[in-house]
């Protein structure tokens, strides 16, 4: 049993996350809102975008502001667990009723989904409804699902920071990420297995049972798992701070700004060829919607291994820029293998690349998360939580709007290879610019190491 328990802590990077009030059952369980995360996010980017792209006939321009329609919630994130931070509510909850109402969210948009993409396809009854309504209905439903998951997100890891002990925090808040990208695995390859034989039919009955997947797996997570605090009653003693003073105490201090930044132009080279990668398969190297939809289990893999070599690193003290540039190095020569696959026609190229976007990450996301954990107030979780989901959320949603955008207005010109060869090397140059921002950081730091 020893043994067992040492080749556990060994070789499973968050096996230790757990402690005497937080047993990893429960952490388990509570980690299920990043399943139904994932689930999603399979769903909006893996599945539907290829599918209104390349099935439905969509162009990619508009099928990419859907996407990134959620974007409108994301700056949002901050200000939500600022406000889970220091809510009062007669039950004496904090984080429940944002969890409560983000999982509402997500289930609702789901829910209408299915009856979106009818009207947008001009299905049956709704074949004479004009274009717009379609595209109205569709938008609603993305954007009802991207708050949900901000919400949902951004709260849920902030209670589970609340849980732990401080010296497992950042233990916590990997793992919480590893079963995201879990959930985004495992839901990859049922979906693919569902649409192996592709319908319109199918497809609604996919979408359905999401919406009820996600309502499950949120309503267990967040079961008991906050408890009831009479002093967080509206009208207690203690006057809540302002949001404004503690953002100016959270953003203080020298190269804030240029955290910020890496941490955007780094998530947009990396998101940018999301809504890109499936239609790319489909429609340049062939590949069916099952076989599409798998790639982002290939993409999920890639980020565990990512997250969890960055927690081993991490937990030696390596600096967590270092790491995260790390990731940025290992996202050039992916997009390079990506673009290769086109004319070698090579789907094991293509699928390396994929892979190796997803090293790099979660190389990339562990190191900056970690960095602003460390730099997060005692008491302020939520907001530190929230800042770095903000940035980043806000920087995917502009990077997948400007992917769709980019790739139609290259291909008017260079055809359509021509649109995703030259997204997919905009997104190499943008890792370097990254880099570049990144290597005063990392020399401030070493610096700081030897003082």
């Amino acid at each position: 049993m020893i043994t067992w328990a040492s080749l556990g802590h060994r070789f499973l990077p968050f096996a230790d996350a757990a402690s005497a009030d937080l047993p990893l059952s429960r952490l388990l369980r509570l980690s299920l809102f990043q399943v139904s995360v994932g689930m999603s996010l399979v769903m909006l980017i893996g599945t539907l975008n290829r599918v209104m792209i390349v099935e439905m006939g969509v162009p990619a321009s508009l099928v990419s502001v859907m996407l990134a329609l959620p974007l409108l919630a994301a700056p949002f994130r901050a200000l939500i667990g600022f406000r889970s931070d220091h809510h009062r509510s007669q039950l004496g909850w904090r984080r429940v009723p944002f969890l409560w109402m983000g999982t509402l969210l997500q289930f609702g948009g789901f829910a209408i989904m299915p009856f979106a993409l009818l009207v947008l396809a001009g299905a049956g009854a709704s074949a004479s409804a004009p274009a717009w309504v379609g595209h109205l209905a569709a938008g609603l439903a993305f954007l009802l699902v991207g708050a949900g998951v901000h919400t949902t997100q951004t709260v849920g890891l902030a209670l589970a920071t609340d849980q732990a002990p401080v010296e497992t925090q950042p233990k916590v808040v990997g793992l919480m990420y590893v079963m995201l990208l879990m959930g985004m695995l495992v839901s990859a390859f049922i979906f693919g297995e569902l649409l192996a034989s592709y319908s319109p039919g199918r497809l609604i009955q996919v979408i359905q049972g999401t919406a009820v997947a996600t309502l499950v797996f949120n309503t267990v997570a967040l079961w008991k798992q906050e408890a009831r605090d009479p002093n967080r009653k509206p009208g207690g003693p203690h006057k809540d701070p302002d949001f404004l003073e503690c953002w100016r105490c959270f953003t203080q201090g020298e190269q804030a700004l240029r955290r910020l930044w890496v941490i955007g132009i780094g998530t947009m080279a990396f998101a940018m060829e999301d809504v890109l990668i499936e239609p790319y398969g489909g429609e340049i190297l062939g590949l069916t919607v099952s076989a599409t939809t798998r790639l982002t289990a290939t993409l999920a893999i890639g980020g565990l291994l990512g997250f969890g070599y960055a927690s081993r690193v991490l937990s030696r003290g390596a600096d967590p820029f270092r790491i995260a540039a790390w990731g940025a190095l290992a996202g050039i020569p992916a997009f390079v293998a990506i673009m290769l696959a086109a004319p070698l026609r090579s789907t094991e190229l293509f699928s390396l690349g994929i892979l190796l976007i997803g090293v790099g990450g979660g190389l990339f996301g562990h190191g900056t998360l970690t960095s602003t954990m460390n730099r997060a107030v005692p008491g302020q979780e939520g907001l530190a939580l929230g800042a770095w989901g903000a940035v980043q959320a806000t920087a995917a949603g502009l990077a997948m709007a400007l992917g769709g955008v980019l790739r139609d207005l290259i291909a008017t010109w260079g055809g359509s290879l021509g649109g995703y060869l030259g997204v997919y090397a905009i997104e190499a140059l943008m890792l370097v610019l990254a880099l570049s921002l990144m290597l005063p950081l990392i020399r401030r730091a070493q610096a700081a190491k030897r003082a």
